[in-house]
């Protein structure tokens, strides 16, 4: 990828620049926990968005998608945001850190990547993930710190993409350290890395290639329901709500907004539950809370789909150790803890039985964690 990005920039620009990349994400556990407050257990992955970019001593930004084929032009004042959604994300990044007092000057730049679109591993925490760092580098001598980088990021979904995510896709595409999960304390914003190299065991993400968009989705009406229920309890988020003061309440509320308030507090608890289990080596235990999760997924936070939910039962029927959803829901990959001698049997029965069923098979991605954002070469 690097090679192709390298000839592409000097097709274009001429010359060349200075390669960054950055990675997509799993999480292991804790899903929608992020915006309530709570704790999350994401890794970044081997899969990543990789830019070369060079400052071009003029006031435009000038980028050219590889794999979108898609070029655009904008300035770097609020009026300047350009009019193709992939585009925002680079624009967004711009302002965020010139809004902080960051430095931004024009720039040229070529990027693409491998991170599935559309499979929950957060490919545009990837992009803003890798034009932040790159900014930081070239024009701010690595003044922001990680966590602004990460804010950064989180703030350009917020304010130019429309999705009101929480900080953990960022998070990862930035800390991300190879063999490692991170824990990541959503509220004080604490972090602990845990080694993660279960031997006899793998990592297997099936993507059901069923595409899910965040923008005015389901996402925002989650988050909006977690909020009311907090408000109604007298917490700041529902990270300092318990699930008996939420039964104490239950017939003030409606019953959409108690079960999701439900999933997500017992959620924030099989966080913790995960990481004493890796602690003392249990992976079954580790696996069993991965199914609980996804059932309150499907059933109490309704984020699941059919075809995920069929990818689930294989699961459990080939005795794979642990499976769910991952990512903000709405389709996208379920992520497998599997045996090692139980996962050629496991894929093979999912792609058959998920292409008999849905005329596809499920993409399959071995899920080897990896290093966050960083610079590639000169």
């Amino acid at each position: 990828m690097k090679e192709k990005i390298q000839a592409e920039f000097n097709k274009h620009f001429g010359g060349e620049g200075t390669v960054y990349a950055s990675a997509g994400r799993i999480n292991l556990i804790g899903e929608h926990t992020d915006y309530n407050g709570g704790y999350v257990f994401p890794g970044a992955i081997d899969k990543v968005i990789m830019a070369e970019i060079r400052p071009n001593d003029t006031d435009k930004v000038r980028v050219y998608s590889i794999d979108i084929d898609d070029t655009a032009e904008f300035g770097l004042n609020e009026e300047d945001a350009p009019k193709q959604q992939w585009a925002r994300y680079i624009f967004g990044i711009c302002r965020e850190i010139l809004k902080r007092g960051g430095v931004v000057k024009g720039f040229d730049a070529v990027f693409a990547g491998n991170v599935p679109l559309g499979a929950g591993l957060s490919s545009s925490a990837a992009l803003e993930s890798c034009f932040a760092f790159a900014l930081n580098d070239l024009f701010n001598g690595n003044n922001i710190d990680k966590f602004e980088l990460a804010r950064i990021g989180q703030s350009t979904e917020h304010n130019y993409c429309g999705v009101n995510c929480g900080i953990m896709d960022q998070f990862a595409s930035v800390f991300g350290k190879k063999g490692n999960l991170m824990r990541l304390d959503c509220r004080s914003m604490e972090f602990e890395y845990f080694p993660f190299n279960p031997e006899g065991y793998k990592l297997v993400l099936l993507d059901s290639v069923v595409k899910h968009e965040l923008v005015d989705s389901p996402y925002n009406k989650r988050r909006q329901s977690c909020e009311r229920v907090a408000k109604r309890l007298g917490v700041e988020t529902l990270r300092d709500a318990t699930k008996e003061a939420l039964d104490a309440a239950k017939s003030d509320i409606s019953a959409e907004d108690y079960f999701r308030a439900k999933f997500v507090i017992e959620e924030k608890e099989r966080v913790l539950d995960v990481c004493d289990a890796l602690n003392r080596g249990d992976y079954e235990t580790v696996g069993q809370l991965m199914y609980a999760t996804h059932n309150g997924l499907s059933k109490d936070y309704e984020v699941s789909c059919e075809e995920l939910d069929f990818l689930n039962d294989i699961a459990k029927e080939c005795g794979v150790t642990g499976s769910r959803i991952m990512g903000g829901g709405f389709g996208g990959c379920t992520i497998n803890l599997v045996a090692d001698d139980k996962y050629d049997n496991f894929i093979a029965e999912a792609k058959k039985r998920f292409n008999e069923k849905y005329g596809h098979e499920p993409k399959v991605y071995d899920v080897v964690i990896s290093d966050g954002a960083h610079k590639v070469s000169e």
